[in-house]
Order: structure tokens, then sequence, then C-alpha cells
């Protein structure tokens, strides 16, 4: 006797179809916000001259990292300038800051609460593990059906895929806060809030960092695949490059989301360190 088939799938595209109808103001709110956000920070990056950007990232890098950092920041970005890859490495980075800023602001406070709720943390950290696993390229179909084509599916696809690490490393810095700094806290009255914001998070910050820097990297290496759907930037030169068989055009636009991952990489990092000093 054969088992029928659970049809998952067909339960899927039941709430799919379901979304699209009754929640579509809410995804036209999303699609309006996100997509503003991505064009006005693009437009910003690429009104300014291309010279003037690079100093301002290369004084930022030198206090965040001092010489080597700086050092690269110059010659990465004037390297991606020489290449012609500027206007859509600048688009690039606007998707990407925008998806992990959503990413940070819905990650921290549910890693926060996952650490002050072992019940929250159950329910959370199944999701988290679905979340990891499933390919990411299964995230741009539920994108396309409820944001349609553009940088927006793109953005919330990212955020979907690279979320899950400052969720769990938020959760984790807290729950390593010393037992005995959170009971003094406790002895001289401090509320929750006052202990959250004075004693745990100060203390949980590098690890916090760690996982915020894991997330911008995680968005990152979703841009070629965001650009199946429509996602402008670097990435839509490597996918086209691709489909035409250019090796040497991919691989200049794949040395241009190379210096980017690695100047972001490497100021995330120093941040964590410089905190860790202080």
């Amino acid at each position: 006797m054969s088992i029928p088939k659970i049809p998952i799938g067909e339960w899927v595209e039941a709430l799919e179809l379901w979304l699209e109808t009754n929640a579509e103001p809410l995804f036209d709110a999303i699609k309006l916000i996100i997509g503003t956000t991505v064009n006005g920070m693009a437009d910003l990056f690429t009104y300014l001259p291309p010279l003037l950007v690079i100093c301002i990232l290369t004084i930022i890098a030198f206090l965040i990292g001092r010489y080597r950092i700086a050092a690269f920041t110059l010659l990465g970005l004037l390297l991606v300038l020489n290449l012609g890859y500027w206007e859509h490495t600048m688009e690039t980075l606007a998707l990407v800051l925008t998806a992990s800023f959503i990413s940070i602001v819905l990650g921290v406070p549910l890693g926060i609460l996952c650490a002050r709720n072992n019940k929250v943390q159950n329910v959370v950290t199944p999701v988290l593990d679905f979340m990891q696993t499933m390919p990411a390229f299964v995230y741009l179909l539920p994108a396309v059906a409820f944001f349609s084509l553009g940088v927006v599916p793109g953005v919330v696809a990212s955020v979907i895929f690279s979320v899950p690490p400052t969720i769990r490393l938020t959760n984790l810095g807290i729950r390593q806060v010393p037992t005995d700094l959170v009971e003094a806290a406790d002895a001289f009255g401090s509320t929750p809030m006052q202990k959250l914001y004075k004693v745990q998070l100060p203390i949980a910050v590098p690890t916090i960092m760690a996982g915020i820097n894991q997330t911008i990297m995680l968005s990152l290496s979703m841009v070629v695949i965001a650009s199946m759907i429509g996602a402008q930037g670097v990435g839509a030169d490597v996918f086209k490059a691709v489909t035409q068989a250019k090796t040497g055009v991919g691989f200049e636009a794949g040395l241009a989301v190379v210096v980017l991952a690695i100047i972001l990489d490497r100021m995330t990092q120093n941040l964590v360190k410089n905190n860790k000093k202080g």
C-alpha cells in the first residue's frame, strides 16, 4: 500500500495566494520603503564625485582600523573606479547596507528576547536552522511573488538569508554575561531594562558585532543571486558575464565584489576589536 504524499507544496502555494490577496497593502508599503531607501542611498553615492566618496571611506577606514585597512580601501576603490564598476559597486553597497540595517533592526531585539525567554528561544532556534539551511534560491520565489522584480525582492531575500547570525550571536552574547555581574545589578535594585542596557549589552557588544559582521557578509553573498530577479549592482554584471561566458568581464566584476567585501569585513572586525579594547 502506497503512502499518500503530504501536499506541502500545495499548502505553501495556498498560503502564498492568501497573503497576496489579503496583505497586498502591507507588501506595497514595504516595497515603497525599501525601494526608496535603496534608490536614495544609491543616488547619493553615485551623485557625489567618486574621489570624494573614496576619500570619505578611506578616512572612516583609518579611524576604525588605521593604516592597513585605510590603504586597502583607497587602493581597492581606485581599482574599482579604474575598471569602470564604480556606479554598480555603489548600487551594491546601497543594497547591502539596507539589507544589513533591516537585519540588525529585526535581529538584535529578537536575539535579546531569546536571551530573556527560553520558550521564545526554543521556538526561534528551529526557525533559524530552517532559514540557514534552505537553499538561497528558494527565497527568491516568494520574494518575487510578493514584491515583483527589482531591488526590493533582492533586499527581502537577503534579509531572510542573513538575519540568523545576528539573532544567534545577540542571544549568545547576552547569555554569556557573567552571572555575578547580573546578580550584582539585581542586588543594587536595577530594573530589567537598566540591567540590559547598563550591564548585559555593553559586555555582549563584541559578540553582537561578530554576528553583525556575518550578517553583512551573507548579505553581500546574495548580491549575485539577487541579480537573477532584477536587483541592481555588480551582481548583475557577474550574472551577465556567466550567461555570456565572458570570463574576463566576470572576473573584473567579481573583483569589485571582493574589494567591497574585504572593506566591509575588515571595518566591522576592527569595530569588534576596538570594543574589546574599550
